[in-house]
């Protein structure tokens, strides 16, 4: 193949949207079709940042509508109702308790944008309630809660999509496609990145919970804990009580993309190395992170998390390489790139138009494609490009990661279940301590 570089950038701005800043808004001038038959009928729990991604995505679809704002806390959800009214056109209508709006029947789909410790637990109570569910990663806080959103999937039917949308990519989609026709020959390893810089989140101080957020209801299924100033609404996170730490919050993508790549599964071994090395603050796992997953074929996966910091040598925010014995790929959320073994560039592709990757709302053009996917496996049960069977298995890597890391060696795993072999002290996290009232059953 000769050396080639297709570096214009192609852009679109169809009838129902228009491209600002490289990112896909709904175009307020469109007028909706709705058809009685294919409209679906969306609410977003959970609508403070990432939310507004999903927001664009399902109003860039003529058949598809938001009738339910849901949060916990009263700021959040006036600045998203303005931001909405700003941006859509209208408010959807306002509920705090999330079970209200499961309660109605006139609800289709749900979208899950909360703190990570209510994905599973929300997602199998909208199952049980007839709604399918478009769930942002991690679809767990533990792998108990994978194997039981698996099975409420299966039980209850409904569709189940996962928010890992470079699924939806299609130069990522392309470059799979290129990978199984052998363009880099036998691939062999996945190497996944991510670097920030974030700052300490300090030392939390007990105060009475504000008159404005429903903490109990925020806690949900979580052993109840009292309210500090360095919690809510973003730094839940680095806490093991609510979050599942970097490796999770966006090492899910990447992780997703390398399995997806090499085409395999659960792994035979997982070893992590890291630790916290930066401020003298209440964030619980590590800030820095490398994880090394090895599976069947002699192929490995690995992920370099670094939280805070500057990484150097300057790299971009995130990204993916994909080793093959005749050449390599870089993946991003926005372009495919390939190589020979000489690292001469044999092919870029685009994205139509741009997804942001590194900030909290991560806005892009992907959401409008993986939502898209979601409406159309909803109206005409097609495939979804990230069904929760497949997508809990980049979960659960997550998971072995962080396991792996607590661990200090190398975790042999049941490549079957994903079960630690070798380590019965890790195996007490497989599942957390819930709530009274609030443990999720089928």
């Amino acid at each position: 193949m000769g050396t080639r570089r297709s570096f214009i950038k192609k852009t679109t701005a169809g009838s129902a949207a228009v491209a600002l800043g490289g990112v896909l808004m709904p175009s307020k001038g469109y007028a909706r079709v709705l058809g009685a038959n294919d409209q679906v009928n969306c609410a977003i729990i959970g609508v403070r940042s990432r939310a507004k991604a999903h927001v664009i995505a399902i109003s860039n679809d003529a058949n598809a509508k938001i009738l339910y704002n849901c949060d916990v806390d009263d700021v959040i959800i006036t600045e998203h109702n303005e931001w909405c009214q700003k941006n859509i056109g209208y408010v959807p209508k306002v509920e705090k308790d999330f079970r209200k709006v499961l309660e109605d029947k006139d609800v289709d789909a749900v979208f899950i944008a909360t703190p990570e410790h209510w994905h599973a637990p929300m997602a199998i109570m909208a199952l049980q309630a007839g709604k399918h569910v478009y769930v942002e990663k991690p679809c767990s806080h533990n792998p108990y809660e994978n194997d039981l959103l698996v099975a409420a999937q299966k039980k209850y039917g409904k569709k189940v999509q996962m928010g890992n949308q470079q699924r939806s990519a299609k130069t990522s989609i392309l470059a799979m496609e290129d990978i199984k026709k052998g363009i880099i020959g036998e691939v062999y390893r996945g190497e996944a990145f991510y670097s920030n810089n974030r700052g300490s989140i300090g030392k939390g101080t007990a105060m009475e919970v504000p008159k404005t957020l429903d903490w109990d209801l925020w806690q949900g299924p979580a052993p109840k804990e009292d309210y500090r100033d360095n919690i809510h609404p973003y730094n839940w996170h680095w806490f093991r009580t609510w979050g599942t730490g970097e490796i999770h919050n966006n090492g899910t993508h990447e992780i997703d993309i390398c399995r997806w790549a090499l085409g395999v599964n659960l792994p035979k071994t997982v070893t992590s190395f890291g630790g916290k090395y930066t401020y003298d603050d209440d964030w619980q796992f590590v800030d820095n992170q490398q994880v090394t997953y090895q599976f069947e074929g002699n192929k490995f996966i690995t992920w370099n998390g670094h939280s805070r910091g500057v990484m150097k040598p300057k790299r971009d925010g995130r990204g993916v390489t994909i080793y093959g014995s005749k050449g390599s790929i870089e993946l991003s959320r926005n372009a495919y790139k390939l190589y020979d073994l000489g690292g001469n560039p044999l092919k870029f592709e685009f994205e139509a138009a741009q997804s942001a990757t590194t900030n909290t709302q991560g806005i892009g053009a992907l959401d409008v494609d993986h939502v898209g996917n979601f409406f159309e496996a909803i109206r005409k049960d097609r495939s979804l490009n990230s069904d929760i069977k497949d997508a809990s298995i980049s979960t659960m890597l997550c998971h072995l990661g962080n396991m792996a890391q607590d661990a200090g060696h190398m975790l042999q795993i049941d490549a079957a279940t994903g079960k630690v072999t070798n380590n019965d002290k890790v195996m007490q996290h497989w599942k957390r301590e819930y709530a009274k009232g609030w443990e999720p059953k089928l």
